[in-house]
């Protein structure tokens, strides 16, 4: 099984990183991308195949660990492979 957390800043929190990769995108020349959000993507090989398991505890892993829930949001996808 392979899961993936990406986590990126609340829309209510301020992204410099964001805001200074949309300011270089709009210098060269695109200037339609209206906003940036710079986050992380953190990818897991998993052994076994309970989902719902899986993800109860993907969840207390990333509110817990990979994120920090007062300025991160994230988001947790399972595959099979």
């Amino acid at each position: 099984m392979k899961a993936t957390v990406t986590v990126t800043p609340k829309k209510s929190i301020l992204d410099p990183q964001g805001d200074a990769v949309r300011k270089a995108i709009h210098n060269l020349g695109m200037d339609c991308v209206q906003g940036v959000r710079i986050g992380k993507i953190i990818e897991l090989d998993i052994a076994g195949t309970d989902l719902e398991k899986t993800r109860a505890k993907l969840e207390e892993i990333a509110q817990s660990l990979l994120s920090n829930p007062v300025i991160e949001d994230y988001k947790i996808s399972l595959s099979q492979e």
